[in-house]
């Protein structure tokens, strides 16, 4: 009769042991940075299926679609995102915002739009360099986590160089075709600090272990680049970019400590061939190496 309490303790303690290792090996992609808890990828799943900005905005602050897990003041309510449009002619830049207090707001993202022909359209995501530790760009096509098979938490490892740029055409997404229509005046959410709509309501951010699988599901149609692609958009977006100093005073060592950094070697070979050796690493918090990636081009 003894043999039941031994095999029962030898169980709790395997299964103890199992919930610690899986909640570390989930830890060991999150670089600790804010942008960890909101998914760029999601965002522009979202946009590309929302009727028109202001459905997107609904869309972004809907807790089963899991793209918003932030809680950027610190008060463990998920922070309510709001969309601003800028606009002129053909450029949009449709800025996904926080209000973290009665004075200060944060972005997140912007959403950089621009129609390059009567049926053609472009756009990328950026997210805000206080949020991702430097711009993170994000464009519509095949995932580069998907080809080089890197399955990291950071953004930035994810990015191969040598890998070809597709280039989509979002003209037919139905959030693109509603912003250019000719009655169209650009969306100003009307919600700010503490006054939100009557659907809405805060809930608890999960915890990194939990919020991941959701932070990764949107990831391959979506590829990470290091082009700005819309180009007057971004220009027009660049003098409206606002920052809070409560969001970058709370996320300071956090950021100050994120570094990712490329090296490359191009080695000419005897009959002129070149071979580039590019070198990334991406450090987290205390300066610790979260993860490393060699890509080796032929030219």
């Amino acid at each position: 009769m003894k043999t039941m309490p031994i095999f029962f303790s030898l169980f709790l303690l395997a299964f103890t042991f199992q919930v610690a290792y899986s909640q570390n090996e989930s830890g060991q992609d999150s670089t600790g940075l804010p942008g960890d808890n909101f998914s760029l990828q999601g965002a522009l799943f979202l946009f590309q299926n929302s009727t028109s900005p202001e459905d997107f905005e609904k869309q972004l602050n809907t807790q089963s679609n899991n793209v918003n897990n932030l809680d950027l003041n610190g008060d463990n309510d998920i922070d309510y995102i709001r969309v601003i449009d800028k606009s002129d002619k053909n450029s949009h830049a449709l800025i996904l915002q926080v209000p973290v207090s009665g004075s200060e707001s944060q972005d997140i993202a912007v959403i950089e739009l621009e129609k390059t022909g009567d049926t053609t359209a472009i756009l990328q995501i950026v997210g805000d360099e206080d949020i991702y530790g430097e711009e993170v760009i994000v464009e519509p096509g095949a995932g580069d986590e998907e080809m080089s098979g890197n399955k990291g938490g950071s953004p930035m490892v994810n990015y191969d160089a040598a890998l070809p740029a597709i280039i989509v055409n979002v003209w037919y997404w139905p959030s693109v075709r509603f912003v250019y229509a000719p009655v169209y005046r650009p969306w100003v959410s009307p919600w700010r600090w503490r006054t939100y709509p009557v659907w809405w309501s805060p809930w608890r951010p999960l915890g990194w272990h939990v919020w991941h699988p959701y932070y990764t599901r949107y990831h391959h149609s979506y590829a990470i680049v290091h082009t700005n692609r819309v180009i007057h958009a971004h220009k027009l977006y660049a003098p409206v970019r606002t920052h809070s100093v409560v969001v970058r005073n709370r996320h300071a060592n956090v950021v100050g400590n994120y570094r990712v950094t490329h090296t490359r070697t191009t080695v000419t070979g005897p009959r002129g061939h070149k071979t580039t050796v590019k070198h990334t690493t991406v450090k987290g918090p205390k300066g610790h190496v979260k993860a490393k990636k060699t890509t080796v081009r032929r030219h």
